[in-house]
């Protein structure tokens, strides 16, 4: 699988030096460099990890990962040479996982990157959950059913993971969140809801309508 890292850096040089070191990594990388719609474009290109600056045109860098937060949880790292407790705290408290400062060690980088990714992605092996036609890629985050695909998040892996896990039974609400707590992934009640209209969403787009069953006041099953 090859990882899709956005960088928002409205510095040239900095940006270039940033694409060329990743590429060279063996990662995918798009450099914004239109910052009208940077979040049109987070939507569009859908990456597994972002780069922030925090000084940026038109916006910053942490109105850009709380944007990204109400609809992503990549992993977002924020390279700056803003380097204040105050920045790195807001950073922390905006759904940032990593706070690097310029200038910046690449080798620490690319380590911090790795980890992230590997943290947010792997699942220990390339392992394919089946059910009723669908198929759960775990290892590259698709759901695929006769030809079709849909790329998942994190939180919809996870949650996934746990319908194709125990299916044919039901699944409590409860039961859900407190596996994603267990996985170091903050969901709470509501924000399982919106997951799952989500999740629903996707599945719809390549003909799962209906695979995810609502159990009322019990929970969910496939």
């Amino acid at each position: 699988m090859k990882y899709k890292i956005l960088i928002v850096e409205d510095d040239s040089t900095i940006r270039t030096q940033l694409k060329y070191l990743l590429e060279g990594s063996g990662y995918e990388v798009l450099a914004v460099t239109d910052f009208a719609d940077t979040i049109g474009t987070v939507k569009e290109y859908a990456p597994h990890l972002a780069i922030l600056d925090i000084k940026l045109p038109k916006s910053n860098g942490f109105e850009i990962c709380s944007q990204i937060r109400s609809f992503s949880d990549i992993p977002i790292v924020f390279v700056t040479g803003s380097n204040t407790d105050m920045d790195e705290l807001s950073s922390i408290m905006l759904g940032g996982d990593a706070f690097i400062t310029k200038p910046y060690n690449t080798a620490i980088l690319l380590a911090k990157t790795a980890s992230l990714l590997r943290r947010a992605y792997a699942c220990g092996q390339a392992e394919i959950l089946t059910w009723n036609g669908a198929q759960l890629h775990l290892e590259s985050s698709l759901i695929t059913c006769n030809g079709e695909k849909a790329e998942l998040t994190k939180n919809e892996v996870k949650i996934l993971y746990y319908l194709f896990k125990n299916a044919g039974k039901i699944c409590s609400r409860n039961d859900i969140v407190d596996f994603l707590w267990d996985n170091q992934l903050y969901v709470d009640d509501n924000a399982l809801s919106v997951n799952m209209t989500r999740i629903r969403e996707k599945l719809a787009g390549i003909g799962l309508t209906g695979f995810i069953k609502t159990k009322h006041r019990q929970g969910y099953t496939l």
